[in-house]
């Protein structure tokens, strides 16, 4: 590309000192930027109105719609920002710790909540400290109507590896129905394991006997 002297113009808060070096058919330019510092970028991102600071432009506008929605109060930011922060890199960051069970598991974030603010308008706030954002669909990914506020007590029981039964018309998760059948959820996952019927399983009562032995069939 042709160079063209653009010394001493002004682009957004940078104006242009000096012309730096030639790389890969681009002309670099040395910048001062409003704020004090100095950047060194593209002419044609000049030109072409894609960079416009050294970069405290963006942190000031991310800063500004932070403090319009009361996101951050002298530098701490709120639970929500913090869980779509987390999200975020659940999903997008190769280096994050839990990126192989979301991001590589093709669990995606829909495009509207690349807003936090449209993250903060649909989920609104959490119920409480408890309560976590939850996927409704353990196979779909992070959008709004896949998605709540829910309790660790209540995600346990959408776990992908969660065991749902259907009794009496009616399917409910196995610690649920321990639960509303009055017994500890270790002994109906065990009669079910060793073969007793769902009915047996979760109308018999428990005995000396283990519940290993057979279910009576008379």
């Amino acid at each position: 590309m042709r160079k063209i002297d653009i010394t001493g113009q002004r682009f957004g808060r940078l104006t242009i000192i000096a012309f730096s070096h030639t790389a890969d058919r681009r002309h670099y330019w040395l910048c001062l930027c409003d704020c004090g510092k100095e950047h060194l970028t593209r002419g044609d991102a000049l030109t072409e109105g894609r960079t416009k600071s050294c970069g405290c432009l963006s942190s000031e506008s991310t800063r500004k719609r932070m403090l319009t929605h009361g996101e951050a109060k002298r530098g701490n930011h709120t639970a929500e920002w913090r869980v779509w922060v987390a999200m975020k890199q659940r999903c997008d960051n190769p280096k994050h710790k839990q990126y192989r069970d979301y991001g590589e598991r093709g669990i995606t974030i829909c495009q509207r909540w690349a807003s936090y603010e449209n993250f903060l308008a649909d989920m609104g706030r959490k119920p409480s400290p408890r309560h976590t954002i939850e996927r409704i669909n353990n196979d779909s990914g992070y959008s709004p109507e896949n998605c709540r506020w829910a309790t660790r007590a209540e995600q346990q029981r959408n776990r992908r590896n969660n065991r749902l039964i259907t009794y009496d018309g009616q399917t409910l998760c196995l610690t649920d129905w321990a639960k509303r059948m009055g017994f500890r959820p270790h002994v109906v996952l065990k009669r079910l394991t060793i073969g007793w019927s769902v009915h047996d399983a979760l109308t018999r009562p428990l005995t000396r006997a283990r519940p290993s032995d057979q279910p009576n069939t008379t």
